[in-house]
C-alpha cells in the first residue's frame, strides 16, 4: 500500500506538501498541487483517517439521528444531509431513536462514543435527557424538524435549528377548504410534545379564526404521528354527532391512517369528504384522487443542517440560530377543487 512518502517521492514534493494538498491546510502552487494530485492517482494512495484522527482529534464524520427513516419524509431529509456531508469531506454514521427518550440517549452517547465530529437530531417529544447530555459533554449539534424550547443563558436555544415553516402553511390549507365552503374542519395532528405538532395545531386554528370559523376541540384529534393512531382518530372523528365534512392531516403516514379509515367506512375523497395533507409525497400524485398538500423542503432542510454545523465547526462561540424554510403549496384534487390543470385555482 502506497504511503504519503511514496506520494511526496513520486511528485518531487515535501511529506508536508503532500499532507498540506490532501488536507487543504496551506496554499500551494497550482502545478505542485497537480502533481501531488497525478501521484495519489497513480499510486492509488488513500488517506488513512483512523491515524489522522488521532493528531487532529478530528474524524470529519457527522452523527445523525433521526427515527423513522422508512418515512419518505425523513428519508429525503437523509439524503440531503449525506450528499451535504460528502460534498464537504465528511462521513455520516446514522441510528434510529425511535422517538423514544431513553433509546435516544442511547444512540446519541453510541454516536459521542464513535467520536464524530458534530450531531445533527431529530429530538424526541421529550428531550430532556439529549439536551443534557449534549450539553454535558459539549457536543456540536443542529436541531432537524423540531425544534427544542430550551432557553440558553441569553433566553434563546441552546442549540442550532433547522426547519420548515409549519404554521403559516396548514393554516393556508384550512383556508383553502373553508374558502370551498367547509364550515367544519377537522385536524388529525401529530404526537403531542412535538414542535411540529403545537405549530400546526397553531396554524390549524389560526386558519379557521381567519376564515371566521370558531374552533371546536372536537374536531382536533392526535393521531400520533403514524399510520395506526391516525386511522383510529379517525374514525373517533367520523363517529361524531356531526363529523366533518374535511379533513387536514399532519404528516403523510397520518394521510396513509386517515385514506384507510375512510375507505374502510366506504366514503369517498372528496365526493363524501374533503382531504387536505401536511406533507407531499412521491405517490401523492398517484392517488385517486390526487393528493392536496403542503411540500416541505425535505433534502433542503437536510442540507442546510449540514451547512450549519460546519458553521459550528468553524465558529464554535457564534449565536445559536433557527433557521426556518419555505414550504410548497401544491393543489391538486383531494380538496374538492378540478384539477389545476383543467382551469382550477388555489385559493
Amino acid at each position: 500500500m502506497a504511503t504519503m512518502t511514496d506520494v511526496a517521492r513520486s511528485a518531487g514534493v515535501s511529506v508536508a506538501t503532500v499532507s498540506h494538498v490532501l488536507n487543504g491546510t496551506r496554499p500551494v502552487l497550482p502545478h505542485t498541487r497537480q502533481a501531488v494530485l497525478d501521484a495519489v492517482e497513480e499510486l492509488g494512495y488513500t488517506t488513512n483517517t483512523l491515524a489522522r484522527s488521532l493528531v487532529t482529534a478530528r474524524t470529519r464524520s457527522i452523527g445523525l439521528a433521526v427515527s423513522a427513516i422508512s418515512n419518505p419524509y425523513f428519508t429525503e431529509i437523509l439524503q440531503g444531509v449525506e450528499a451535504a456531508a460528502l460534498d464537504a469531506g465528511y462521513s455520516l454514521l446514522i441510528a434510529d431513536p425511535h422517538d423514544d427518550p431513553e433509546h435516544e440517549c442511547k444512540v446519541v452517547r453510541l454516536l459521542h462514543e464513535r467520536r464524530v465530529d458534530g450531531m445533527i437530531v431529530a429530538p424526541s417529544a421529550e428531550p430532556r435527557g439529549l439536551l443534557a447530555y449534549l450539553g454535558r459533554h459539549d457536543v456540536p449539534a443542529v436541531f432537524l424538524d423540531r425544534l427544542v424550547d430550551a432557553p440558553g443563558e441569553d433566553g434563546g436555544p441552546l442549540f442550532d435549528q433547522v426547519c420548515a415553516d409549519n404554521a403559516e402553511p396548514t393554516s393556508r390549507l384550512v383556508a383553502h377548504l373553508a374558502g370551498l365552503g367547509h364550515r367544519r374542519i377537522g385536524l388529525v395532528a401529530g404526537r403531542p410534545g412535538l414542535s411540529t405538532t403545537s405549530e400546526r395545531i397553531t396554524g390549524y386554528r389560526s386558519g379557521l379564526a381567519f376564515a371566521g370559523l370558531a374552533y371546536d376541540e372536537r374536531l382536533l384529534v392526535h393521531g400520533d404521528s403514524d399510520s395506526a393512531g391516525a386511522e383510529q382518530a379517525t374514525g373517533a372523528l367520523l363517529s361524531l354527532g356531526v363529523p366533518p365534512t374535511a379533513l387536514v392531516t399532519g404528516n403523510n403516514a397520518m394521510t396513509i391512517g386517515v385514506l384507510r379509515a375512510l375507505s374502510a367506512r366506504g366514503m369517498s375523497v372528496p365526493d363524501d369528504i374533503a382531504l387536505c395533507c401536511f406533507d407531499d409525497f412521491a405517490w401523492a400524485d398517484l392517488f385517486s384522487p390526487r393528493l392536496t398538500a403542503i411540500a416541505q423542503p425535505a433534502r433542503d432542510i437536510g442540507a442546510r443542517a449540514v451547512r450549519v454545523l460546519l458553521d459550528r465547526f468553524a465558529e464554535p462561540d457564534r449565536p445559536v440560530r433557527t433557521v426556518r424554510l419555505p414550504c410548497a403549496f401544491v393543489h391538486r384534487t383531494s380538496c374538492g377543487c378540478p384539477s389545476p390543470s383543467e382551469g382550477g385555482t388555489p385559493s
